[in-house]
C-alpha cells in the first residue's frame, strides 16, 4: 500500500502546468493543447512539401526538402522556389489569419457563428476589390489594397454599429449579417455594371484562389503575421478573462473595452490581408477554431492551435483541389465553401439541439 503511494506521489500532474520565465511572465501549458499544436504544425508543413511536389513536373517529397535547402538541381530549384514555394506560404499564412481570425471573432463574441464569413468581413473586402476592378480597372496592387480598404471600413462600420455601452456577442452577429446582406447586395450590384473582361476577372478573384501567387503576395502577409500574432497572444489572458463576462473581467483588472477593440482590429487586419491576398476563401475562418476546440478539448479560445488548424486545412484543401477533379482544377474557394457549408449545417443543427439557437 505503502509503495503504492509511494508510486503515485512520484508521477508528475497531468493537468495544466505554469512556465514561469525570469522576467516573471507566466505561460499556461496544457500537455494535450501542446501536443496538437505540434501535430498541426506538422500537417501543415508536411502538406506543403507535398502540394510543392504537385504539379504537370512532379517532385518527390524527399527532393522537394533537399531543394528547399539548397540541394537541388537548377530545374527543381526554379521549380520549387519561384513557382511553387511562393503559393504555398501564401496558402500557409492565409489559412493561419483567418484561423487566427475567427478564433477572435468567436471569443469576442461568444458565439461558435461570429466568424468573418458570417459577419460580412468578406463581402466587404470583396466589395473594395470590386470597386478597383470595375470601377478604376486596377492592377493586382491597386486590387490587394482595395480588398484590404473594404474590409477595415467594413470592420469599422460593424462595430460602431454594434457598439451600445460596449460589443457583445449576438448583437455583434446580428449586426455583421445586416451589414453582410449590403455588401452582397453592392457586389452584385457592381458585378451588373461590369465589362464582360472585368466581369470574369471579378468572378475568379470572388472565388478564392491561389493560382498565380508570388512573393509580392508573400512578403506583406509576413510582415503583418509578425507584428499581429505576439499583440494578439500577449492579450490572450484578458481574452480568457473576458470569457467570464465583463463584469468578472473588469473586477480582475482586465480593461475589457481596450482588449476587445484591439484583439478586433487585429482580427479585422489578419481577416482583410488574408483576402486581399487569396479573395474570399469561404468557411475557413469558421471551421479552424471549431476544430482546433474539439482537437484539444480546452474551453479557451485555442488562439494557437486555431492558427495551425487555418494553415493546415487551406494548404490541404489546395491540394484537394488539384489532384482529385481530374485534369479539372478547382479554385481552393470552391473545395473550402463545399466543406465548410457542410460543417456549418452540421453545427447549426448541433447549436438548435443543444437550445443555443
Amino acid at each position: 500500500m505503502k509503495s503504492a503511494q509511494k508510486k503515485n506521489a512520484q508521477k508528475p500532474p497531468r493537468g495544466p502546468r505554469a512556465l514561469r520565465t525570469p522576467g516573471g511572465l507566466s505561460v499556461r501549458l496544457e500537455p494535450r493543447t501542446l501536443t496538437v499544436v505540434v501535430l498541426l504544425a506538422v500537417v501543415a508543413l508536411a502538406a506543403g512539401v507535398v502540394l510543392i511536389g504537385t504539379g504537370d513536373f512532379p517532385i518527390p517529397a524527399g527532393d522537394v526538402v533537399r531543394t528547399l535547402f539548397g540541394g537541388g538541381d537548377a530545374g527543381q530549384e526554379f521549380v520549387v522556389n519561384e513557382l511553387r514555394l511562393p503559393r504555398v506560404l501564401v496558402g500557409l499564412l492565409v489559412g493561419a489569419s483567418l484561423g487566427l481570425g475567427g478564433a477572435l471573432f468567436q471569443a469576442v463574441s461568444r458565439n461558435p457563428l461570429g466568424s468573418p464569413d458570417v459577419l460580412g468581413l468578406g463581402q466587404g473586402a470583396t466589395a473594395g476589390a470590386l470597386v478597383m476592378i470595375v470601377l478604376f480597372s486596377g492592377s493586382a496592387a491597386q486590387v490587394t489594397v482595395g480588398a484590404l480598404v473594404g474590409g477595415l471600413v467594413t470592420g469599422a462600420l460593424i462595430y460602431l454599429l454594434a457598439w451600445r455601452r460596449g460589443v457583445h456577442g449576438y448583437r455583434l452577429v446580428l449586426v455583421g449579417i445586416g451589414v453582410s446582406a449590403v455588401a452582397t447586395a453592392v457586389n452584385g450590384y457592381l458585378l451588373t455594371k461590369a465589362d464582360f473582361v472585368d466581369a470574369a476577372r471579378a468572378v475568379v478573384w470572388m472565388t478564392g484562389t491561389l493560382d498565380g501567387r508570388d512573393w509580392k503576395q508573400v512578403w506583406p502577409l509576413l510582415v503583418l503575421a509578425g507584428v499581429l500574432v505576439p499583440l494578439v497572444l500577449a492579450h490572450a489572458r484578458g481574452l480568457r478573462m473576458m470569457e467570464m463576462g465583463d463584469d468578472v473581467s473588469h473586477a480582475l483588472g482586465v480593461r475589457v473595452e481596450r482588449v476587445r477593440l484591439v484583439l478586433m482590429v487585429s482580427a479585422v487586419l489578419l481577416t482583410a490581408a488574408a483576402t486581399a491576398a487569396a479573395g474570399p476563401v469561404g468557411f475557413v475562418a469558421l471551421t479552424a477554431p471549431q476544430l482546433a476546440r474539439r482537437l484539444t478539448r480546452s474551453p479557451g479560445p485555442n488562439l494557437v492551435a486555431s492558427l495551425f488548424m487555418g494553415a493546415a486545412l487551406l494548404v490541404s484543401a489546395d491540394w484537394a483541389s488539384q489532384r482529385l477533379f481530374g485534369d479539372g482544377q478547382l479554385p481552393v474557394g470552391v473545395v473550402t465553401g463545399v466543406l465548410g457549408g457542410v460543417y456549418l449545417l452540421w453545427l447549426l443543427v448541433t447549436e438548435r439541439k443543444a437550445g443555443r439557437i
